[in-house]
Parts: C-alpha cells; structure tokens; sequence
C-alpha cells in the first residue's frame, strides 16, 4: 500500500473516530467528507450524502439558516453558532458549529463544519433547573428542616477560636464573606452558621458547589432561563432569584470559568441579575458567602481565581483550619459524633477505645471533620451491645490505616547502608505518602510538606514517583 493511501486510511478512522460532527464540502457544495458523529447528529448515513450537493438533502436549507452555506458565500469563519433542528429521524438536535472556509493557493475550494452535539446536555439543563425548581425551597427555622448555627461548631483549637469569633461578627454584617478551608472542614456549617446568626435568618438559603455541575449547565441555573433562549427553555428563576433576601452559597466558586466569575461580580456590584436568553434586568437582594478549598492567593497566581471578583467577596475572611491543625478537638469531636448517631442508630455508645483515640491522633486527616465523622459512622453500625468502639468495629480497610505503623522508615534489616540513600529512601516515602493523602494534588502535597512547589516537582522527577493516581 502507498504512503498516501496508508495517510487517507489513517484520516478517515482518525475523522470516524472523532466525537465532534464533521461535513466537509467542497467548493459547489458537494459533500465529499462525513463522519459518524454527523451521521448520529444528522440522522443519515455516509452513503446517503457523499457526492450529493447540500439543497439536495437539505432544500429548505439558505445562507440564513445554514453555516456551511454561509461560508462558502462569503469566505468568512463562523464561530461557535447554535442551531436547532429535527433531523432526518425526526429527533430535536440541539449543536454548536464551527464553520471554517478552507482556501488552497489563495481560491476557495470548499468549507468544513465542526458540529457539537449538546442535545443532552441542554436536556440534562431543563430537567436539573426544573428539579432545582422544586426541591430549593427557603430553609426556615419553623420547617424543621436540619441547619447548623454557631453552637454546633465544635472545637477549643485557637485557631478555630479565632474564625468562630469571626464568622459571629460577619452574622451581623451584611457584607460578601470568602471562606477558605480544605475539603471536609465545615465550609457549608460555617455558611449557614453566618445566614442562620443574621437578619435574614427567615429567608432562604441555598448552597451550590460550582464544581459539582457543568459550566454549561450551571449558568442556567444561577442566573435562570428565559422562553425560546434555547429549544425547550421555559421562563425559570436562577439560584439568585430564588434567594433573594436571603444567603446564596457558592463553594469551589474559583471552578467556575474567568467569563462566568465576571457575570457573578456584576450581579454584586449592581444587584440585578439578567436570565440566560431574556432581556431583562431583575433586581436581586442577595448576601454572597463563597468558599474555596485551596489557598486564595495561589488560585489567583494561577489564573483560576479572578482578582476583581476575589476582592469583592474577600470584605469578610474566615480561614478554617484543617484537622490536622485541631488534634486537641478530636475527643471533642468524637463525642459529639458518638452522641449524634447514637440517637440516628439506636445505639448506647459511650467512647472509643484508648488505642483508637490515639491512632485517631496520629491519623493524618486527608478528609477532615468529614472523614472523621464517616470513621465514627461506620463503626457504630458494626457495634452491637458494646459501649466502646475498639478495633473490632473497624472496617479491615479502616482499621489497616489507622493502626499500621508508620511505613517511612522500614526496619533495620531492610535499611540500606548508605547513609545518604536511606535518607534519599525516606524522602521519597514522605514524598509519596503526601501525594496520596492529597490525591496527587502537588500545591497541597507541596504546602503540607512546607517545600515550593517547583521543589516538589523536581523531587517526583527525581524519585520517578507517579503524579497521577493510578486506577
């Protein structure tokens, strides 16, 4: 076989296998390329349109309401349109295409469309907002439904002190308040504390975790949707609607993209908000509470964090500490935990055991209060009759973590000679301890083990040690 028969073979499993739609044209407006994502998209097989001019297949087709029409008229690129149509199937296609003109030697000789199929995700949309539609209701005091306010935040660490006696005096302003703390800290507990502690205690609040959802869909479903913004949309009110008077509470807020933060910062600065699709300005009484999970300042050095928007939620900061900063808190905690679930589990626990705390101490807390009070859960529902929880109410995963021994240094026999390279070997077990506990996150791994990150980066070259978590 040829080289440029092997190269035509290779671009037609390569363009078959591409989960973009792509029609290619030529410069009459013949087909002479089409993939099987159009195929699905367009409801018609290869055999039915190559070769065959495009008002052939599509004759209500004109240069208003087809791109590659367009195109071939004018010469000129389209980008990123969204169009909406029943296929040859009957099926309603929602896509967003590009349009490029392709020129050899300077001439036109055809175009080429990149279609992508959002028919679900725009499905998947509609039916999330009409849920968030249903089930977000304000959260009052006389509903009976679950809150958290000041006196459940358990803890004598000063540090965590020190952000209580924060968060009470941000209940009595009505100003933004950006809340830091690692995953598992009780971001959410000290954002409903704030509402629950305010004036507008009676009024709704609602919480979003912004990485929990697509960008696509998550606009929607802040903002609202207006009738005809895209096939199917109705008139529905966005998170900021439905809280107004009271809290909105965005988490992992710096997930969001540059162009979404910069619609969350107008909403602030003006107080209206315009739904997707609609032309009207809706006035809104919202109080912002936003949390991160990773350092402010590093999110903003790395483009993550918008630096207008970041100052106009920092008024109020409250940084909560991690778990391993409180060891002093977790008999504390452990108490508190004990006494809930002994009330949910129909259990008559009263401590755990000695050896337990103290590997509880030595645990690092990757997961937080989080993963304490899962540790706790799992526990109680192995017990029986007992009155303290040891070992033996430990799932064999739980258990085989908390209670090895420290796996840095190896024993003696096994130690090399060398002095230099058993340190080199409890360096890289440290190294590789602190990846997996973050998840292979390097910033955190780096902070934790109070090293840049750069300097963490050469050592995992180094140690050749995996910066991905294996499957």
């Amino acid at each position: 076989m040829a080289l440029n028969d092997v190269l035509n073979l290779a671009s037609r499993e390569i363009f078959n296998a591409i989960e973009e739609g792509i029609h290619i044209v030529d410069q009459t407006g013949r087909t002479i390329l089409y993939n099987k994502a159009i195929e699905e998209i367009e409801g018609l097989s290869q055999k039915q349109v190559l070769g065959k001019h495009l008002l052939d297949l599509f004759p209500d087709w004109t240069k208003e309401n087809s791109t590659l029409l367009t195109v071939l008229s004018s010469g000129k690129p389209i980008y990123n349109r969204e169009q909406s149509y029943l296929n040859f199937k009957g099926k309603n296609i929602k896509t967003v295409n590009t349009t490029l003109p392709i020129y050899e030697s300077g001439r036109l000789v055809g175009a080429v469309e990149i279609a992508k199929n959002v028919t679900m995700v725009n499905s998947m949309s509609e039916q999330i907002l009409e849920l968030q539609q249903k089930l977000l209701k304000p959260i009052k005091n006389e509903t009976g439904i679950k809150h958290y306010q000041f006196d459940q935040l358990i803890g004598k660490n000063d540090k965590y002190l020190e952000a209580i006696k924060i968060a009470r005096r941000a209940a009595k302003s009505v100003s933004s308040v950006l809340i830091y703390g690692d995953t598992g800290t009780g971001k959410e507990l000290f954002a409903q504390s704030i509402h629950y502690g305010s004036d507008r205690s009676e009024r709704a609040f609602i919480a979003q975790n912004c990485a929990a959802i697509p960008e696509s869909l998550l606009e929607g479903l802040l903002f609202g949707t207006s009738k005809g913004s895209f096939t199917g949309a109705q008139d529905r009110p966005g998170l900021f609607e439905q809280a107004d008077g009271g809290t909105l509470f965005l988490d992992e807020i710096n997930s969001m993209s540059s162009a979404l933060q910069a619609k969350i910062l107008r909403v602030l600065q003006e107080n209206y908000v315009r739904r997707v699709g609609g032309n009207r300005d809706i006035p809104v009484n919202v109080r912002i509470i936003a949390a991160t999970n990773e350092e402010p300042e590093h999110l903003i050095q790395s483009g993550q964090f918008r630096k207008d928007l970041y100052y106009r939620l920092n008024v109020i900061n409250i940084r909560i500490p991690s778990l391993n900063e409180r060891v002093e808190d977790i008999p504390l905690l452990v108490d508190y935990f004990i006494r809930e679930y002994n009330t949910t589990l129909k259990k008559d626990v009263w401590m755990v055991s000695a050896e337990i705390l103290e590997a509880f101490k030595r645990y690092h807390w990757a997961g937080n209060i989080r993963e304490l009070k899962n540790f706790i859960e799992s526990a109680m529902n192995l017990v029986t009759d007992e009155h303290v929880i040891s070992k033996e109410h430990m799932p064999s995963h739980v258990a085989e973590v908390l209670l090895k021994k420290s796996h840095y240094i190896k024993p003696e026999a096994e130690l090399p000679d060398d002095l230099n390279r058993h340190l080199q070997h409890i360096e890289r077990e440290i190294i590789k301890n602190a990846l997996y506990r973050y998840h292979h996150n390097i910033s955190r791994a780096a902070k934790h083990l109070n090293i840049s990150r750069q300097n963490l980066q050469y050592k995992i070259k180094q140690y050749e040690l995996e910066t991905t978590p294996s499957e």
